[in-house]
């Protein structure tokens, strides 16, 4: 099977976003690449880190830093299988990602286009923008994980 770059590294977050699962976290990954390399990566460890900020974007933003050596990711692209929410949209924006692509959507805390879409603000900096990539693959592991939560949670 051929696949873009796009569907290759989708899948990774997506691979990423089972390690959530796995850890008991809700089902986010994010891949950062540059170049078509992968610079960084990270998936949603809210609960296990006890710490509203950790999530998968953040956690990518983070690696890909670091990894870097700068905050400036504008030669940047960022894969995450859940539209960013409001925070993760604004370091989106702070670190100058130059492309988002996102899977599932969103309608609760997107801030990509289903509740706001903030990279249409005049902010100093707007990211290209592909959404909705792979939603029904990205969509179908959260849709399973809260599945289980409600089954486990009615089976007490």
């Amino acid at each position: 099977m051929l696949m873009n770059d796009d569907g290759f590294f989708m899948l990774q977050a997506i691979e990423l976003a089972k390690k959530a699962a796995d850890a008991h976290e809700a089902p986010v990954g994010a891949v950062i690449t540059r170049n078509g390399e992968i610079v960084g990566t990270g998936f949603n460890r809210r609960e296990s880190g006890k710490n509203a900020l950790y999530h998968a974007e953040i956690e990518a933003i983070d690696s890909a830093c670091r990894r870097l050596g700068g905050w400036r990711l504008w030669e940047c692209e960022l894969y995450v299988t859940l539209e960013p929410c409001p925070m993760c949209a604004g370091a989106i924006i702070n670190s100058r990602i130059r492309r988002v692509v996102f899977g599932a959507y969103d309608p609760k805390n997107g801030s990509c286009g289903s509740v706001v879409n903030l990279f249409s603000l005049p902010y100093n900096h707007r990211p290209e923008l592909v959404s909705g990539f792979m939603a029904d693959e990205c969509a179908v592991l959260l849709t399973d994980f809260f599945r289980q939560l409600r089954e486990k949670k009615n089976d007490t």
